[in-house]
């Protein structure tokens, strides 16, 4: 499963990115990090705000409530999101990887 951690800001956990795809989703896990497809060049932070926009509406939570905290710059990034309980997160992502 993804690690996900706690801290005093909200949950962090790790994510593999992999822009320039042909639609944005979730695509398995990759190692410990939740590996995602998007549909955006990696070209001036569009792919990290179609990341932010797509984690938004599937999580259920505002564009606000989510941050990349570290590897804007790098496919593997690490993603903080805020108004959302730890085990919320778990059950969407269990959903999600196994569709």
């Amino acid at each position: 499963m993804i690690d996900i951690t706690e801290t005093s800001d909200g949950l962090t956990f790790g994510v593999k990115a992999v822009p320039g795809s042909s639609r944005t989703r979730i695509a398995g896990q990759w190692q410990s990090l939740l590996k995602v497809t998007i549909a955006a060049a990696p070209e001036k932070g569009k792919a990290n705000k179609e990341l932010i926009k797509y984690f938004s509406k599937t999580l259920g939570i505002s564009k606000s409530s989510i941050s990349i905290v570290n590897g804007l710059h790098d496919p593997k990034k690490i993603v903080q999101v805020t108004n959302i309980t730890k085990n919320e997160l778990i059950v969407i992502l269990k959903d999600l990887l196994v569709s």
